[in-house]
């Protein structure tokens, strides 16, 4: 057997359906479709936005506003009133605030410390970022803050 030998079983391909061409052709005039109507028109089932007379989809939606930040850092935040709970004198880092579970979403953010409570013993705070008035009260106490940089 050749390449040239090989041949599709009887019935199994049909020649094209060639519609719009005269009436002899038993296919002419509307061609198939019937006459009038939305299947009647070249774009079956209307264009790709239309919905039957319903507002469409896209129309529904708000506009898009704004944008967003694809760089925007997302901080744990601490405040200085739950600090109260170390020994004086004591060392507070991220990874020890995070074990205590002082910080929300465990310890995989970088940590900022703000102002809200007091403080009642003097601490050394390391955080990657912290409030004007959450080291004003920190160091009014007798401790002090230490800005860590961000990984």
């Amino acid at each position: 057997m050749k390449l040239h030998d090989l041949v599709p079983n009887p019935g199994a391909k049909r020649p094209k359906k060639r519609v719009g061409r005269g009436i002899a052709a038993g296919q002419g005039k509307t061609a198939g479709r019937g006459t009038k109507g939305e299947g009647a028109r070249r774009a079956k089932g209307g264009s790709l936005y239309r919905q039957g007379g319903n507002l469409p989809f896209y129309r529904s939606l708000p506009f898009k506003r704004g944008f967003t930040n694809i760089r925007r850092v997302e901080y744990a935040e601490v405040n200085v009133d739950r600090l109260d709970a170390f020994a004086a004198n004591s060392e507070v880092t991220p990874e020890l605030l995070a074990q205590s579970g002082l910080l929300k979403g465990g310890g995989d953010r970088p940590v900022a410390l703000l102002g809200r409570g007091a403080i009642r013993h003097p601490l050394t705070i390391k955080v990657h970022r912290a409030s004007q008035s959450a080291i004003a009260k920190v160091e009014a106490a007798g401790g002090k803050v230490e800005i860590i940089p961000a990984e």
